[in-house]
């Protein structure tokens, strides 16, 4: 049975407070001082506080509710508190719940209201433990890993971390697949940063960078003179991350004669620089990346067979973006550097979003919205994205006809106009301002 807490030295309030909750299976304690209060609570387990502001004949400023409250909240910051009182000014119940208050409720109160009031407090408090219980496991999996400044809350991404780790120390050929911008390089670092090769080289070219003509070069390195403008000889990527990792992204872009000496080198760890006929002995792990299906560039004769099963003895698959919504919102907030927060209707946008660049174009937005924001608060507006919120809407979805009927139709009344087309109040008034309607 939960335990609720009433600090009131009104007796008979603490009567009737114990009738109704103990109708909704609630056990209530009672307690006519602060003194009281907090001997209750050092005994017993206690679910949530409802809390009257003046414990003194005569009082009514609530300046003990105050100093009580303050005193609860450092002692129990994870009790839920609900202020009651007939007194109290509003700037103070103000100022107690922006200081962490769940609610207050007036004297004589609304025995519905209450009661509601309580059980989602109640409900809330458990959401919160229980997130607090998920975050504490995410910790205990990764305590004492390295996990290269990765941000993430979703279940997805912490799966896939916890396959990252279990593969780092081995030198098992990785294959990382997903869409551009969704982070496959981020999943490479954690790979090398938590393997044995961790304090060797960690080299990383991007295959789609290249020119099909200079690939093979970067890979196995070339002497001069080997091709036109070779003056020098070139220190090949395999070479440069010997005893390391080479972590080669968009590898589905390699030529087939690239991916044939690619393949040799796999298997026996030897190739020669273009130009050469010495051949060199390299130890490398490789981690490979790719947003493109290999197993149908197979299928068109684009891409090695044999060379596929080497690169993939393991798969990593990384979700795109829309797909691990909980990221979103610690993402947004690493790349804003706590420089400026997000207005709920700027957080309920970036959660709408489809993200069809992934974690990439997330941060350009937030980058962007940095430097267009004027207030201290990143609006919806400064993201500069569709208007997805209220159905997938662009400004110019619904023509000016459309928009002046529905106004005069609601007598100008933008809330209801905006809930006739469907949309949001803010929508509406930026499809107005889109085409030069004045508010009524």
């Amino acid at each position: 049975m939960l335990k609720l807490l009433v600090i009131d030295d009104n007796q008979p309030i603490c009567q009737a407070l114990q009738t109704l909750f103990a109708l909704q299976g609630y056990q209530v304690l009672c307690a006519g001082s602060p003194e009281q209060a907090w001997q209750l609570l050092a005994a017993h387990q206690i679910e949530l506080i409802l809390q009257d502001m003046n414990f003194s004949a005569g009082q009514m400023q609530g300046e003990q509710g105050k100093t009580l409250f303050y005193q609860l909240r450092q002692q129990y910051p994870d009790i839920p508190i609900v202020l009651m009182t007939a007194w109290t000014q509003l700037e103070m119940v103000v100022e107690l719940v922006k200081a962490g208050a769940t609610d207050y409720i007036a004297k004589p109160w609304d025995d519905q209201r209450l009661l509601l009031t309580v059980a989602n407090a109640l409900k809330l408090q458990q959401l919160t433990l229980q997130q607090q219980k998920a975050e504490q496991a995410r910790h205990s999996n990764f305590a004492g890993k390295d996990l290269c400044g990765l941000v993430f809350a979703s279940s997805q991404m912490q799966q896939l971390l916890q396959m990252t780790l279990q593969l780092a120390p081995s030198n098992a050929a990785v294959l990382i697949t997903g869409p551009n911008g969704a982070g496959k390089e981020g999943i490479a670092n954690v790979l090398h940063a938590n393997s044995n090769r961790r304090d060797k080289a960690f080299i990383k070219l991007n295959m789609g960078a290249l020119p099909s003509d200079l690939m093979e070069a970067e890979l196995f390195g070339a002497e001069a003179g080997a091709y036109s403008g070779a003056t020098k000889t070139r220190i090949g990527r395999f070479e440069a991350a010997d005893g390391g990792s080479l972590f080669l992204d968009e590898i589905g872009n390699l030529s087939l004669a690239g991916q044939a000496k690619l393949l040799r080198v796999l298997q026996t760890g030897e190739f020669e620089r273009l130009g050469s006929s010495l051949t060199r002995k390299v130890d490398v792990r490789l981690i490979s990346a790719t947003n493109t299906d290999l197993t149908a560039a197979i299928g068109r004769g684009e891409f090695r067979q044999d060379l596929y099963y080497r690169i993939n003895v393991v798969q990593l698959a990384l979700p795109a973006l829309a797909e691990r919504k909980d990221d979103i919102l610690p993402l947004a907030r690493l790349f804003l550097a706590a420089k400026k927060a997000l207005s709920s209707e700027a957080e309920q946008l970036l959660q709408s979003y489809s993200w069809p660049g992934n974690v990439r174009e997330l941060q350009n937005v937030c980058q962007r919205a940095l430097l267009l924001s004027r207030s201290n608060e990143i609006s919806s507006q400064d993201l500069g994205l569709p208007d997805v919120v209220s159905g997938k809407r662009a400004l110019d979805d619904i023509d000016r006809a459309a928009l002046e009927q529905a106004l005069r139709q609601a007598g100008g009344v933008v809330s209801r106009a905006a809930k006739q087309l469907g949309i949001s109040r803010q929508a509406l008034y930026r499809r107005m301002e889109y085409y030069g309607i004045a508010a009524p």
